[in-house]
């Protein structure tokens, strides 16, 4: 803690304190080259948390994120669209929701590792028949 009790009370302040802020609007125009380079990583920081704020608190950047899910099953249409006969189905079918299946429409259990690099909770559609 006295590490960061000291960072906070003296080397903190000491550093900004050093920065070359002018007391008027002329002054920006009268910086050197050396002043500016030591006025970027101060204005890093304070950009970096106003767009960590933003993203935390505004709503317009809360919407979803369009992103692609399906990366490789029927690349070549517009929308993929199967149809399975209801008569084809002995006793139950088990159909991916994933999309990370190799034995498309079907499920093969793909969606266990893809559960496990997202934090996701997707499992398959089960139909069975009744008897």
């Amino acid at each position: 803690m006295e590490t960061i009790s000291h960072v906070v009370k003296v080397s903190l302040p000491n550093y900004l304190s050093g920065l070359p802020i002018p007391d008027s609007v002329g002054g920006w125009f009268k910086l050197g080259f050396k002043d500016w380079l030591a006025l970027i990583p101060p204005t890093a920081i304070v950009a970096g948390l106003g767009y960590m704020s933003y993203q935390s608190w505004c709503p317009e950047a809360k919407k979803a994120i369009k992103a692609r899910v399906n990366h490789k099953v029927k690349k070549d249409v517009g929308k993929v669209v199967d149809t399975v006969d209801v008569e084809d189905i002995t006793e139950k079918a088990v159909f991916c929701r994933c999309w990370k299946s190799e034995n498309w429409p079907y499920c093969d259990g793909a969606h266990a590792k893809h559960n496990e690099a997202t934090c996701d909770n997707v499992g398959p559609l089960i139909v069975t028949k009744k008897k």
